[in-house]
């Protein structure tokens, strides 16, 4: 489809795209109006992209399968991580609500995200996730990713009156040093629990019946179940989407960390770290480069030298120190030094190309060490693609940075990575208001030095006095006098004085016009602020009624 209309039904605008991989780098911008989604390849071309996909596939098996993983293939590898995730998915899934566990077909599609009270574009992936899954015969699995750090426990909810309104930070927990989703606990149970009730009232004059209202006793409920805060948000969210009959799994992105698939993965990453390292920087300029970035941390760092130490693409943290630090590697003989230079420190029995069991056992053993070694963003989807899935589904951040992740797994592996999509929407909370856009603002700054500076292209002279009129006309006429008369160095000057001369000559003719814009310009300076209130695209999905959000999400 073509573009959206605001506040139509929900229709895609789907930006034209080729069904195969993303082109190289390419800039991806958020839906700007009410109801628009963007899905790039279109959803209608999902299966041309996984035909595709699946014949590049069969194209590289031998060398999918020929691959050495420090004595384990791709191929074997990808069957044991499918393997992991889909029981450990459905383990965990079944533990909190009821599920199709039989869904799906050989294929497996992915998705992943924060576990935070998203906005409706980013939860419209996980509706896609499980329509794309049931049209192509694909196991429908998304990633919690509890390895970010939760780094502000409030939400901005919107209150006031529509002619005044304000955005306040509600905090739903007590600020905490930054740590990992997966260590993140509940700090504050008195502020936790009535987050909704106080976010609610706060609310409550703009949107009166939020989703809130039913949705945070959910979210307390499960905390009743585990004190672990991402996983109260994310089993609340989830159990709310089956109950809307969205069939998925869902697994947190530490479990995948714990995986004997992942621990030869991470093996063979840290036996080839330099390689990797120099693929992995390399790729992270060609970014910069393409898209004009000067900063060194976007879109993520290089990986450092410090010294015979190299930084690894993980992160590590600990019981003691819930903190995520960098790791870092440096080479002993015939064994890899892995530390944070705080207080971990393995020797892992590890060269290039040697077998990896002993090195994959002692990974596997940190956890009961109280150590955690867990993915970055890059390697996260690295892993991802590589091994567990078919099909990932990106918003555009995910999608920006997912472009690094194909580059990645060509020049590392010599391979074809798995495709991945993006997906983002707009939804505008339905609050009644006359919308004003700064572009409109910019239109009317624009016809006001129009008038100043061409007031011949606005003055009606049959809507004159004669009078008037014959002034008028003679102002005009020795402006058109002047501007057919080519500037010289000796008549520049008298040039430019004669022609201001003459729009300052017409401007009384054009008086109630400029104070029309005038007063519309006053009237947008008073409303944009209002506006940037209202029309914000990022509010929680739950801010939002019930049904506005099933008739946007499951309309598709």
């Amino acid at each position: 489809m073509s573009e959206a209309r605001a506040g139509a039904s929900h229709e895609p605008a789907e930006q034209a795209a080729s069904a195969a991989a993303l082109p190289e780098f390419r800039r991806l911008r958020a839906p700007r109006e009410d109801r628009q989604v963007l899905s790039i390849p279109p959803l209608a071309a999902v299966g041309d992209l996984l035909a595709r996909a699946e014949q590049v596939d069969s194209d590289q098996r031998p060398r999918r399968c020929g691959y050495d993983v420090q004595g384990r293939s791709l191929c074997d590898l990808a069957n044991l991580a499918r393997r992991e995730m889909l029981s450990e998915a459905q383990s965990y899934t079944s533990a909190y609500r009821a599920v199709n566990l039989e869904a799906g077909g050989s294929r497996v599609f992915l998705a992943g995200h924060q576990p935070q009270m998203f906005h409706p574009g980013v939860w419209y992936k996980n509706f896609a996730l499980a329509r794309l899954a049931r049209e192509h015969g694909a196991a429908a699995v998304n990633l919690v990713i509890d390895t970010d750090t939760l780094k502000d426990p409030s939400l901005r909810v919107p209150g006031g009156s529509v002619d005044s309104p304000a955005a306040q930070n509600i905090a739903f927990d007590d600020r905490d040093e930054a740590v990992p989703f997966a260590g993140r606990t509940i700090r504050n149970r008195q502020r936790f629990e009535s987050f909704g009730h106080r976010a609610c009232e706060w609310l409550r004059p703009l949107v009166p019946d939020p989703l809130l209202q039913s949705f945070w006793p959910r979210v307390v409920a499960r905390s009743h179940e585990t004190d672990n805060l991402g996983e109260c948000l994310a089993q609340a969210r989830h159990q709310l989407e089956g109950e809307w009959g969205v069939e998925t799994l869902e697994l947190p992105q530490s479990h995948v960390c714990q995986f004997e698939s992942f621990h030869w993965f991470a093996a063979h990453l840290l036996a080839h770290l330099p390689r990797f390292a120099e693929v992995y920087n390399r790729a992270v300029a060609d970014y910069r480069r393409q898209h004009g970035i000067r900063s060194l941390n976007h879109p993520v760092p290089d990986l450092a030298r410090d010294g015979d130490w190299l930084e690894a693409p993980f992160w590590l943290s600990s019981d003691e120190r819930p903190q995520r630090r960098r790791p870092w590697v440096r080479r002993r003989g015939d064994e890899l030094l892995l530390s944070d230079h705080d207080r971990v420190e393995l020797a892992l029995p590890l060269a290039a190309d040697a077998e990896g069991g002993r090195a994959v056992a002692m990974l596997a053993e940190l956890p009961r060490r109280g150590v955690q070694l867990r993915t970055r963003a890059l390697t996260t989807t690295l892993f991802a693609r590589l091994f567990l899935g078919d099909l990932f589904l990106h918003g555009i951040g995910g999608g920006k940075y997912d472009q690094l992740t194909d580059e990645l797994v060509r020049q590392f592996f010599s391979v074809e990575p798995s495709p991945f999509m993006v997906l983002s929407a707009t939804l505008l909370l339905p609050v009644a208001h006359r919308r004003v856009t700064p572009g409109e603002a910019r239109n009317v700054d624009q016809l006001l030095r129009e008038l100043e500076f061409h007031p011949e292209r606005y003055i009606d002279l049959a809507a004159l006095p004669e009078e008037a009129a014959s002034s008028a006309r003679q102002s005009l006429a020795q402006k058109q006098r002047w501007i057919a008369e080519p500037a010289t160095r000796d008549t520049a000057r008298q040039r430019c004085r004669a022609i201001r001369q003459a729009n300052e000559a017409l401007q009384p003719y054009l008086a109630d016009r400029r104070d029309e814009l005038l007063a519309r310009r006053g009237d947008y300076a008073r409303r944009l602020p209002a506006e940037a209130v209202l029309s914000w695209r990022e509010y929680a999905f739950c801010l939002y009624p019930e049904p506005v959000l099933r008739e946007f999400l499951l309309s598709g």
